[in-house]
């Protein structure tokens, strides 16, 4: 969605919140306001905002009935931490502004703390999504995934152990396996999904086109390209870092 100014973006938030609150109207106004109005100047996409609210509903849901509309300040966290990882996915470099305050001590609470997951524990959850992916409608990468499958299940027995090049080793054959999948699904794809595809990419990065160098912007839409590409067909991400 192209919004033409940051009143235009509150106001398409308050009305996403809306339908999230099954149609209960929560004004974004004061210092609501204040807060959707800096994710707009943060460069925030909207569709990345949007998956943010998604997720504290999904854990404001999961607590059992709602007692009470969701106010959009309750989802600031969730949207600043969908739009770090968007922004580490795509390459989008922080501000120095907010550069100097992520460095300015441990009482920043914009990124929760997350424990990183094992390399065994990631190979299992890659081998369960390709399984279930092979197992859908779509019979087209029947070859791929499975020769992927294969490739990792014989792997993952001995990836605890794994240790100096040995397992840099294996980092960079995921990387290379994760490319391989992701040009498969490409070659795949119609002209008239790219071209949505392309088109959505520019949008996500378009309040970021001033701020970088030419050459580092269009890695990044290549990159955006790629990330709604794995989003849109519920491709796991195969690489480790």
């Amino acid at each position: 969605m192209a919004l033409e100014s940051p009143e235009d973006y509150c106001r398409e938030i308050e009305a996403y919140l809306c339908r999230k609150n099954d149609g209960h109207l929560v004004r974004i106004v004061g210092p609501a306001f204040e807060h959707v109005m800096a994710w707009a100047a943060k460069g925030v996409p909207f569709t990345i905002a949007c998956a943010g609210i998604d997720r504290y509903f999904e854990r404001y849901y999961a607590k059992g009935p709602r007692r009470r509309p969701v106010r959009i300040e309750f989802c600031e966290a969730d949207v600043l931490d969908a739009f770090d990882e968007w922004r580490r996915a795509v390459g989008v470099p922080a501000s120095p502004s907010e550069e100097t305050a992520s460095s300015g001590g441990s009482e920043s609470t914009d990124e929760p703390h997350r424990r990183r997951a094992s390399l065994p524990a990631h190979l299992e959850r890659v081998i369960a999504r390709l399984t279930t992916l092979r197992g859908g409608a779509d019979r087209s990468l029947d070859d791929v995934l499975d020769g992927i499958v294969r490739e990792l299940d014989a792997r993952r027995a001995d990836a605890k152990a794994l240790r100096g090049d040995a397992r840099q080793e294996l980092m960079d054959r995921l990387r290379a396996l994760d490319a391989t999948l992701l040009d498969e699904v490409r070659a795949r794809c119609g002209d008239a999904e790219l071209s949505r595809l392309e088109a959505d990419a520019a949008t996500e990065l378009a309040a970021f086109r001033d701020r970088m160098p030419a050459a580092v912007f269009e890695q990044s839409r290549r990159a955006a390209v790629d990330r709604l590409l794995r989003e849109r067909r519920r491709l796991p991400t195969l690489a480790f870092d």
